[in-house]
């Protein structure tokens, strides 16, 4: 998908970050045929419904579940320099869920699509607004990284509402030919996975 593309389809599910508040939980399912999670559609398709005909990746290649850094699954901001004192929580981003699809290429490499739909939150000492937070997707075999991304994600939460949803998508990550196996992370963390030590990780519903 065109970067300018996939800007614009972020821009549009923020902008209905209000609105999701209110709607049901997300499906959690892990089967192929759920067309009834928008998080996945919107990953997979580059929109909010299943269209006729869409090409399926190739379920051939190797395509490990998402893990989240250590340290990387929230973000808080405390007011006084309190962190940690519940009371002082201003605010708190979070990963909700995550997705992956990836799809081999001519020259054996993988393309890797990844996806979180997050959280905002305010909290006791906290109000509405915009808030961000850096987001990276790294690919790693063992201590070694294949591929890493950091992109920043921003969520309104709009007056006399206490949270909203954010979603981020990274579709540039590309595993090298001849790669047997990898993991594939994420973390609201700058830089997340590029030192030389593995974190130990915590998986989160996908979609």
């Amino acid at each position: 998908m065109p970067q300018s593309k996939l800007a614009s389809t972020i821009a549009i599910a923020i902008a209905l970050a209000a609105a999701l508040a209110a709607v049901p939980a997300l499906s959690q399912t892990s089967g192929g045929e759920d067309s009834g999670s928008w998080f996945k559609n919107l990953l997979r398709y580059g929109g909010l419904t299943v269209p006729p005909a869409a090409p399926r990746p190739s379920d051939e290649v190797y395509c490990p579940s998402v893990g989240v850094v250590e340290g990387g699954a929230a973000m808080q901001a405390y007011s006084g320099g309190r962190t940690g004192d519940a009371n002082a929580l201003r605010h708190q981003l979070s990963i909700a869920q995550v997705a992956r699809e990836c799809t081999g290429q001519e020259d054996g490499s993988i393309l890797v699509k990844v996806g979180i739909e997050g959280r905002a939150l305010i909290g006791p000492a906290g109000s509405a607004g915009r808030f961000d937070s850096p987001v990276t997707f790294v690919i790693k075999r063992g201590d070694r990284i294949l591929a890493s991304k950091t992109q920043r994600v921003a969520v309104a939460v709009p007056a006399g509402d206490t949270q909203a949803s954010f979603v981020a998508i990274e579709n540039g990550l590309v595993v090298p030919p001849g790669t047997s196996e990898y993991e594939i992370e994420v973390g609201l963390v700058p830089g997340a996975g590029k030192g030389t030590a593995a974190h130990p990780k915590r998986r989160v519903p996908r979609g």
